[in-house]
């Protein structure tokens, strides 16, 4: 994935040349002409590179330490992004090179394999996980994890399909599949499927770093669609082939306004109804004006409903799966559908409190995987806490109510419920726009499209977009393997 050696360097410089005023800034001319040559310029379809650069190519550089010495890739178009927030891209690089590169129950090429049927899921993925990343249908991450797959002794006839591929392995592809999109019907019975004595059995220790590789390779997808992170060239330096553009996208962009974000200054009235908000509520909070049990249940169920209405434009077409990815995916047409649905019996909700990552699943882990599980818990931390303390065009000031109401809000639409957070405040701090892309980032992808990403906090940073991205990553996860975490519980017991 990311090194950060004199090759890394070299290219994050030549990155720098396109942004003014960059490290061997050329003249227009020669700009021009190269940027022609190069074809997209920047690692991002919804990020301006100038931006990206600016913010965060410099720090990716001065933060990337240790992991220099790690491996002998380059940088690639997810790491630039993610570089904007370099402290957290530490955390998440040290699990992602574990998962990945290290020894562990699992033979490196396995690793991989299951990283492409991620990828190809669902309706397009990253360099995280073949299967796993097929399920998404992440193009970007299943052709890095092909030739990693190879790399490290892969057996290419694997590559023709899943039904290629071992027992054992074809014997993953209905948790990964529900998972993906409906981890809450995961039961001890799928546990013990995969675990009975047999010829193709998985052992425990082997099915848990499955599990979190699978977990991790599906949010990342999330996060390669959420940020609309493009492919690298070739390697000769040409531009790889681009998806074309969805008619919802065919629009003119939002008009920028002085501060050079979109929306105007009816946008920067947004910003301050949205920080006075979150005052009166962090003022609630001190003035411990609590609420009942029963209400706040009541507002849970109703945020719970309201997610029905949230879903992308029916006018966004569904992408249309490359045939190369199907063989990898069993049961395509299955994926997300809503935890409360009209007309159905919904499966009961998770209680957080029945069944916390800090008291049940970090422990469990730590038991079954204990380098994966501490490097786990720290990206989760990471993710959660992370603050500049600012807001759009304000410093000074504190964020936390609004990334609690974005995580939880991720966690509500995969059914999970926090007995002591009043959801009311959900409603309150996130605009429509912003819910609307977040079900779509969190549940389907490869639906997410340029004018979702431009719609929500027109006002805001772009950095503060990819944050909003890192919350979706690490809950989307988070919530993913409490319900596999809780079944093994179930099964061990």
């Amino acid at each position: 994935m990311i090194v950060a050696d004199s090759e890394c360097r070299a290219e994050l410089k030549d990155y720098l040349r396109f942004a003014p005023g960059g490290v061997g800034d050329s003249g227009p001319g020669e700009q021009r002409e190269s940027r022609a040559r190069r074809g997209p310029r920047g690692p991002s379809a919804f990020i301006p590179v100038e931006e990206v650069l600016r913010e965060g190519a410099e720090s990716l550089e001065q933060h990337l330490g240790l992991e220099a010495l790690m491996s002998s890739g380059r940088v690639d178009n997810l790491a630039v992004v993610m570089g904007l927030h370099p402290d957290y891209f530490t955390s998440f690089w040290r699990l992602h090179y574990l998962l990945l590169h290290t020894d562990g129950p699992l033979a490196s090429s396995w690793r991989h394999y299951i990283a492409i049927m991620v990828s190809l899921s669902g309706p397009d993925t990253w360099r995280g996980g073949f299967v796993a990343a097929a399920r998404h249908q992440c193009s970007y991450l299943v052709g890095s994890h092909m030739a990693e797959f190879l790399q490290t002794g892969g057996d290419p006839e694997w590559l023709l399909g899943l039904h290629r591929a071992p027992e054992k392995l074809r014997k993953l592809s209905e948790i990964n599949k529900l998972l993906a999109h409906r981890p809450w019907l995961i039961t001890k019975e799928h546990i013990q499927a995969l675990l009975k004595t047999g010829e193709h059995t998985w052992s425990l220790a082997e099915l848990i770093q499955a599990l979190v590789l699978l977990t991790h390779c599906h949010s990342l997808s999330s996060f390669v669609f959420g940020c609309g992170i493009l492919p690298e060239g070739d390697a000769d330096g040409s531009p790889a082939p681009q998806a074309p553009t969805p008619p919802s996208e065919q629009s003119s962009p939002p008009s920028r306004d002085p501060l050079n974000n979109s929306g105007g200054f009816e946008s920067a009235r947004d910003v301050e109804a949205l920080m006075e908000r979150m005052q009166q509520l962090q003022e609630s909070l001190l003035r411990d004006e609590g609420t009942s049990q029963e209400e706040m249940e009541s507002r849970f169920e109703l945020e719970k409903s309201e997610s029905l209405l949230v879903t992308p434009s029916a006018d966004i077409l569904e992408p249309s799966p490359h045939p190369d990815m199907l063989c990898f995916v069993e049961d395509p047409t299955f994926g997300y559908e809503d935890f409360t649905r009209r007309g159905a019996q919904a499966p009961p909700t998770f209680r957080a409190q029945d069944y916390t990552w800090e008291d049940h699943g970090y422990s469990l882990i730590q038991r079954l995987y204990p380098e994966g599980g501490q490097l786990l818990d720290e990206k989760f931390q990471a993710a959660y806490s992370l603050t500049y303390n600012t807001i759009a065009m304000h410093s000074g000031v504190d964020t936390s109510v609004l990334r609690r109401a974005i995580w939880n809000y991720i966690h509500c639409v995969f059914g999970i419920r926090y007995d002591d957070y009043d959801y009311g405040e959900v409603n309150q701090l996130l605009e429509r726009n912003l819910k609307v892309y977040i079900k779509t980032v969190a549940c389907y992808p490869e639906k997410t499209t340029r004018r979702m990403y431009n719609l929500f906090w027109r006002h805001f940073r772009h950095s503060e977009k990819v944050h909003v991205n890192l919350l979706l990553l690490e809950a989307r996860m988070q919530a993913a393997l409490l319900y596999a975490l809780r079944a093994i519980t179930r099964y061990m017991t």
